[in-house]
């Protein structure tokens, strides 16, 4: 029998390891902990091992100096299989990295070898909320200056990617969302985090708590997980998918722009992996309406629980309560290189979330992902458009999907964005971008003559930050 995983995410100092300490204190299970810390000293896991009855701390598998969904993602594998062979427990915790990506972790667990001896049971998250507030919520009069986070010690994780990003992505590949710290904020700010992080992850039940006080039952057995849905069930995809569904002729469409999970060469979905440039499925899954209400399932001394199961009550947080609004940017004309640049350099403090596919002059093969998150903007080649392959490559992709949207002169070059802000003048941000695409008269120019910061090779990232970009 499958042994069932938990995956614990969550930024740097959010709360999982108290979270996770008071688990192993409250439950009678037999629990493996698996725990990935940044630093060169493993503080997490001495943690853990002190809050354990283990006489040797050996059943505590501590991966150091590593990511364990990027640089150690083998040894992950490896790790828990090695676990599982050598020793006898019922249930497995892995605390990931405060600059963890959930989604590569849980593939692991899903596609990956460690599929067969385990079987995951839920991706949980778990949100300062003091610090989600000041980072993404506050009102324009605050300050919103980034809040400290502690930094990783040793080698730098996260590369050039923004930790913006990385943050929201945590949030919107997750099945419960622990929203922890409670007691640092009022019940107007509690409620301000609740409403953003269920617009950017529809799917998740949210709990709010202090200390990270948490019943056992609220984080095992729950089986929540399911990988295709929590693929698609980030709030941006989903404003995509709904915008390409209700849309008609060239909206019809919608590439996915998943950075993980790239389209398979010679199935006729999506971009190809052909001429090392690999490029994204196509894939267009159903949708279901989520019930936004908070139940009451689980109240182990926390706050409240926002769930949407059995016994949900009457309290809802709709979006437009708190000023959020959500809407999507599709255009057929390539955004001029110099002008998109400047403009994500000057993004208004009110947009929380943008991303999506990007058709850039100058870059004619390259399909590009661009996330905001907090400050910051990543612009990474994640595909290549199909309509830049030969004829007989175009024809063999098109027959594959029928239904694909396509230009008689651009095929299928496209900017589709989802667009999450609050208090947001939408129409103006709408207006800015059409700024940014080119003019009839730069349409008939030398594109390659921009100067264009732009990205050009597979999985490369240039981030945007106000007053800048660094490649």
């Amino acid at each position: 029998m499958s042994v069932p995983v938990t995956v614990l995410c969550g930024e740097l100092g959010a709360g999982k390891t108290t979270l996770l300490s008071g688990l192993l204190e409250s439950t009678d299970r037999e629990i493996a902990v698996l725990v990935n810390d940044v630093g060169a000293v493993n503080v997490d896991a001495d943690l853990v091992e002190a809050r354990t009855d283990l006489t040797t701390g050996e059943e505590v598998l501590a991966l150091e100096n590593g990511c364990i969904c990027c640089s150690l993602g083998g040894e992950l594998s490896r790790s828990v299989i090695q676990l599982w062979k050598e020793h006898e427990f019922d249930y497995l915790v892995v605390e990931a990295s405060g600059v963890g990506e959930p989604e590569p972790i849980a593939r692991q667990f899903v596609r990956g070898p460690a599929g067969g001896p385990y079987d995951l049971d839920a991706v949980v998250t778990v949100v300062d909320a003091r610090r989600f507030y000041d980072r993404f919520v506050g009102d324009d009069s605050d300050e919103r200056n980034d809040p400290p986070i502690p930094e990783p010690q040793g080698p730098d994780e996260t590369g050039s990617r923004p930790l913006g990003d990385l943050l929201l992505e945590q949030v919107e590949f997750c099945d419960l969302l622990v929203v922890n710290k409670c007691d640092l904020v009022n019940d107007d700010e509690r409620e301000r985090v609740v409403a953003l992080l269920e617009t950017l992850q529809p799917r998740a039940e949210i709990v709010t708590t202090e200390y990270g006080a948490l019943e056992p039952e609220a984080l095992l057995d729950s089986e929540r997980f399911d990988l295709e849905t929590a693929a698609d069930s980030a709030g941006w995809k989903q404003a995509i998918e709904t915008d390409a569904a209700d849309g008609d002729g060239d909206d019809a469409h919608e590439h996915d722009v998943d950075d993980s999970a790239h389209g398979h060469d010679g199935d006729g979905h999506g971009h190809s992996h052909d001429e090392h440039e690999p490029g994204h499925d196509e894939h267009e899954p159903g949708h279901d309406e989520h019930d936004h209400s908070h139940g009451d399932d689980h109240d182990p001394g926390h706050d409240e629980s926002h769930g949407h199961g059995d016994g949900a009550h009457d309290h809802v947080h709709p979006p437009e309560r708190y000023g959020i609004e959500v809407d999507t940017y599709h255009r057929r004309r390539p955004f001029h290189p110099e002008r998109l640049a400047a403009f994500l350099a000057d993004l208004p403090d009110t947009l929380v979330r943008a991303k999506g596919l990007c058709w850039i002059a100058g870059r004619e093969k390259q399909a590009i992902t661009a996330s905001y998150a907090g400050s910051e903007t990543s612009l990474e080649v994640t595909g290549r458009w199909i309509a830049s392959f030969s004829e007989e490559r175009q024809a063999q992709y098109r027959r594959g999907q029928p239904d694909l949207a396509w230009d008689e002169e651009w095929g299928d070059r496209e900017t589709r964005l989802a667009l999450i802000g609050r208090n947001i003048a939408m129409e103006d941000l709408q207006s800015r971008l059409d700024d940014c695409l080119l003019t009839d008269e730069e349409m008939e120019s030398d594109w390659s003559a921009f100067e264009n910061p732009a990205p050009t090779g597979m999985s490369e990232t240039v981030t945007v930050s106000h007053g800048g970009s660094d490649s």
